[in-house]
């Protein structure tokens, strides 16, 4: 990307952020990603190419470490039975239930396979928070929510990325079903990540109390951010969980410091302008590389898949609830339904398309990628625009 393309971006960023500081629960990276798409017809925009490269090494690090670095380490005790059996267990089973909805139903619409079926469910697994973690906090009854979506979200980054990788190699037909090397694949890169992430984090964090100068300690987050992704990656490990383990475990100690305020001030001040130019740079180009996409007839079956995918979620999500806490019906319902609603589809299920379209060809593998851009496209919309009016309809009941 050029100098000239980038800077326009951010001004159209600053543009849209500044508009969401007079207005309460207006949904930001909707709004950059319908601008997005409007600046796809401006022939200026015609060559702008999103590569998962850029994603995965430029804009996912850098977003997943601030939302770990920021994430309360107090929440994720109190919530780590509930985020941590639904960005696992329960990732599989929404996976495997929402591909057999696919696989059945799709068949209606276009020829597809059990297994290309399943790969579109992994690519629509992960989730999102950064459409709607800031909203939830003003407008969701129980503010617990807001830490579950979060904390889900950083995690089951790292672990839809493993299941994506062995499903995809079962629809290229590059792996067999074995279920003891999946699972010890999937063990090792993901307790590789954070091991990696929670040991670089520490010797960071303690460079971080010896370095006095505010300057030298945004370098050293910006070195554990990145290196702490590119480090595990090089090992073959899972670089997102290594950034979230690394950001918590900063987290952690600086809640342990005497000068904690100090740090977080100084981190702070930096990424707090690093989170919202990734964001404005990013959902405009999801925006303006949507649009070749989107050109297909089966919107139809987009539409019943999106509804689907969240009715399987309130399932996993109420099971999880009642297994682990074994609440009154009325609570676990509306919780579980506001969770459901805000598991938005968002930056990794776009990277997880386009590697799938760097790996596979053809007009079937089109016919994938098109459906779950299109499932995407209109989880970001549709789910964005309505967690505010139902955080606001649970709270009256």
């Amino acid at each position: 990307m050029s100098a000239a393309l980038v800077t326009i971006l951010l001004c159209i960023g600053y543009l849209v952020f500044t508009i969401d500081k007079k207005q309460e629960n207006f949904p930001v990276p909707v709004v950059l990603l319908l601008l997005g798409i409007g600046l796809s017809f401006v022939p200026y925009f015609n060559d702008v190419e999103v590569t998962e490269t850029l994603i995965y090494d430029v804009f996912l690090p850098g977003l997943l470490f601030v939302s770990a670095y920021q994430f309360s380490t107090a929440a994720l005790r109190k919530n780590a039975s509930v985020i941590g059996l639904l960005s696992t267990v329960g990732l599989v089973l929404t996976i495997a239930l929402v591909g057999l909805v696919i696989y059945w139903v799709g068949g209606w619409f276009f020829s597809i396979s059990l297994a290309g079926a399943l790969v579109i469910a992994a690519i629509l697994a992960p989730t999102d928070s950064a459409s709607v973690v800031s909203i939830l906090k003003k407008s969701a009854p129980d503010k617990s929510i807001a830490d579950i979506v979060d904390g889900e979200s950083m995690i089951n980054d790292g672990t839809s990325i493993v299941l994506f990788t062995v499903l995809s190699g079962l629809y290229l037909e590059t792996a067999s079903i074995d279920v003891l090397p999946i699972l010890g694949e999937f063990i090792y890169v993901s307790a590789g990540g954070v091991s990696v992430g929670l040991t670089v984090g520490w010797l960071l964090s303690k460079a971080v109390h010896i370095t006095h100068h505010r300057d030298y300690q945004v370098m050293l987050s910006i070195v554990l951010a990145y290196g702490a992704f590119q480090l595990a990656e090089s090992f073959g490990f899972s670089g997102v969980l290594a950034t979230v383990s690394a950001g918590i475990m900063l987290s952690w100690e600086f809640s342990h410091a005497n000068k904690e305020d100090h740090y977080r001030e100084s981190l702070s001040g930096f990424w707090g302008i690093v989170e919202p130019s990734l964001l404005s740079l990013l959902f405009l180009l999801i925006g303006i590389e949507a649009t070749e996409y989107l050109e297909w007839n089966n919107w139809i079956l987009a539409i019943l898949i999106l509804f689907v995918s969240i009715a399987i979620r309130f399932l996993v999500v109420g099971s999880t609830f009642k297994l682990l806490a074994g609440r009154k019906h009325e609570e676990i319902w509306k919780k579980s339904l506001l969770i459901s609603w805000s598991g938005i589809r968002g930056s990794m299920s776009v990277f997880l398309l386009l590697q799938l379209g760097v790996m596979a060809e053809g007009d079937a593998a089109n016919e994938l990628i098109s459906l779950s851009f299109s499932v995407v496209i209109l989880s970001l919309i549709i789910q964005s625009l309505g967690i505010h009016p139902l955080s606001k309809l649970l709270e009256s009941k």
